[in-house]
């Protein structure tokens, strides 16, 4: 979900930058939101990696490509997450 959450913030960060021309405080507040939340979703990963919650490919898709494209970890994070409740027994999907 955190994932999810920094990617629209990213998006909100290029929005103000590029489409917007850079309003203030605006394209800093989505920018440090950016960096700070990706900071702690990279701590997050090596932990998550460490107690065997999650993979190393879903840990490097957020924390490596996390800091210049979120997608890629909302993307993986997803597709995941799909996996697991495809492989869940008695789960009935259409």
């Amino acid at each position: 979900m955190v994932s999810l959450c920094h990617s629209a913030v990213y998006l909100g960060l290029l929005t103000c930058a590029f489409l917007l021309d850079g309003p203030q405080p605006y394209t800093f507040i989505f920018g440090l939101s950016h960096g700070l939340i990706w900071i702690g979703m990279s701590i997050t990963c090596i932990l998550a990696v460490h107690y065997r919650v999650i993979n190393l490919r879903l840990a490097l898709a957020i924390a490596l490509l996390g800091c210049i494209a979120p997608f890629f970890g909302s993307i993986e994070f997803l597709r995941q997450s799909h996996q697991r409740r495809q492989a869940e027994p008695g789960v009935v999907t259409s």
